[in-house]
């Protein structure tokens, strides 16, 4: 399982540094569980949905990279990062991840983002996330934003079928 699985993490970061969203979630098991700081938990189409919603919003201006695949029997991790520009400030960002991965049945079913929230939104934000980035009240806010985005567009994408 361990070469398969290596090779799930590389085509699923190869199709997303394209834009390929529906070969990206290919991968997914249907019962996925998806975290980071900015969404919280997700789960089956609301981690599809997000990435969706994070490809189409960047309108083929982001860049991805990824390095350091490893294998550990059903765990898998990888390192990556974004560059893209946020916001109506249109201010760069390069937001360096760590992923953790898990399978099942050959596919991810539990895929677990990490990133410095406070470098994060410093970046994004400018000065207002330099200074309360790393502040509970500022992490909330971001999630609360994040999920607000994701929620409205779900419902707009499901109106479109």
């Amino acid at each position: 399982m361990s070469e398969g699985s290596k090779e799930i993490i590389i085509a699923f970061y190869e199709a997303f540094s394209k834009g390929k969203v529906d070969e990206m979630v290919f991968h997914y098991h249907p019962e996925i569980v998806f975290e980071d700081p900015a969404f919280g938990q997700l789960k089956g189409d609301e981690v599809k949905a997000m990435w969706k919603m994070l490809i189409e919003r960047s309108k083929g201006n982001i860049k991805i990279t990824f390095s350091d695949v490893e294998i550990d029997g059903d765990h898998g991790s990888a390192k990556w990062e974004a560059a893209y520009i946020f916001g109506p400030e249109k201010r760069k960002v390069v937001n360096k991840i760590s992923a953790t991965l898990e399978f099942k049945d050959g596919k991810i079913i539990r895929h677990a983002d990490h990133f410095d929230v406070w470098k994060w939104a410093s970046q994004a934000l400018g000065w207002k996330g330099w200074l309360l980035g790393w502040t509970p009240i500022m992490r909330t806010q971001i999630r609360k934003q994040s999920r607000g985005l994701l929620k409205k567009y779900m419902e707009k994408d499901v109106s479109k079928s």
